[in-house]
This record gives C-alpha cells, sequence and structure tokens, in this order.
C-alpha cells in the first residue's frame, strides 16, 4: 500500500477532471451541470475498502470532512451525498456531491441514474478554482 506504485483507475482519469493533491488523497471534480462532485482518491496501491487503508484511514476521514467543508461553502447547496461505493471502480475512492433541492433529481439520489450533462467550461473552471483555494492546493497535470 505505497503510494509510489499507486496509480488511478482509468475510468476514474477518463470521467474526471483532477484538481489537485492533499496529503492522503487525489481529488477530482467530474463537470455535471446539477451537481458540483468531488471524488477523493487516496494514494495507496491495491486498496479497495476504506478498512485496507490501517492508519491512513483517519486521515481519509480528515480529507474528506474539508473537502464537504469547501464544497458547502463554494456551492452553499443544501446537503451533502458522501458514498463509497465501488461496484463498478473497485479502486477506493469517495464521492462528494454538492445538492440543492431544486437538481432534477432531488431527492432521489445521482448514483447510477444517468450520466450527467456537462456544465459549462468556464463555470466549471470557476468552480474548480475556488475549490483549490479553499482546500489550499495546487492544479496536478
Amino acid at each position: 500500500m505505497t503510494e509510489a506504485s499507486w496509480t488511478l483507475h482509468p475510468q476514474l482519469d477518463n470521467d474526471t477532471a483532477p484538481l489537485g493533491d492533499l496529503a492522503l488523497c487525489r481529488v477530482l471534480s467530474i463537470n455535471a451541470a446539477d451537481y458540483p462532485w468531488l471524488i477523493l482518491v487516496p494514494r495507496r496501491a491495491g486498496v479497495i475498502e476504506i478498512v485496507d487503508l490501517g492508519g491512513d484511514a483517519a486521515r481519509l476521514m480528515e480529507e474528506i470532512a474539508l473537502a464537504s467543508r469547501v464544497l458547502k461553502r463554494v456551492t452553499r447547496c443544501d446537503k451533502l451525498n458522501i458514498v463509497a461505493i465501488g461496484n463498478v471502480v473497485p479502486q477506493l475512492h469517495v464521492h462528494i456531491v454538492a445538492r440543492r433541492h431544486d437538481n432534477p433529481l432531488w431527492p432521489k439520489p445521482v448514483w447510477g441514474a444517468a450520466p450527467p450533462p456537462a456544465g459549462d467550461a468556464a463555470a466549471f473552471a470557476r468552480l474548480l478554482a475556488a475549490i483549490r483555494d479553499g482546500l489550499g492546493i495546487a492544479a496536478v497535470g
């Protein structure tokens, strides 16, 4: 379970935009017009479940809390949905989705619904910049 041999699952790489790195997690985002959506992926090889992180599990919880606070502040959402499902992508990753009462699927979950339509590129870039600023991270390439 080392960072040196860690790689991002191809599906996550394909579906997301990288924001930057926290101490443990790579922070990603999905360009979803209706749901500001972050994904945290611990940079540890072979990790499938939170319990696989051992002592790093507490760090993951801290980073989930930090990302959640920033996303809630930036989006002024009504509710956050936080989940680590992993049925399609086995690599441990945690979704944090900002929800508003006027979201198209409210109050249903966004998981498993049709792929979200992409939002305006400029608005998405502004959102990512605000989240990076709030997290205190630099962009990764």
